[in-house]
């Protein structure tokens, strides 16, 4: 299970790039960016990692059309 404060740092983590870097991943590999960067920042442990990934696929659209709204 996701709690509130790894869900706030997953979304400001998104929230961080680019929204055309974001476009232009598919989603395995979107995931796999997003993923590597909580580890980088010390948010997210290799145990919590399948779990994030898991909630990030089932997030991909919303991911996308947030980056997209930034965009237009």
């Amino acid at each position: 299970m996701i709690d509130a404060s790894m869900l706030r740092s997953l979304w400001a983590v998104i929230e961080e790039n680019q929204a055309t870097m974001l476009l232009g991943l598919n989603d395995t590999d979107l995931i796999q960016q997003i993923t590597q960067q909580l580890e980088n920042k010390k948010l997210l442990s290799s145990e919590e990692s399948n779990t994030v990934s898991a909630y990030l696929q089932s997030r991909t659209n919303l991911i996308r059309e947030l980056a997209l709204s930034r965009i237009v």
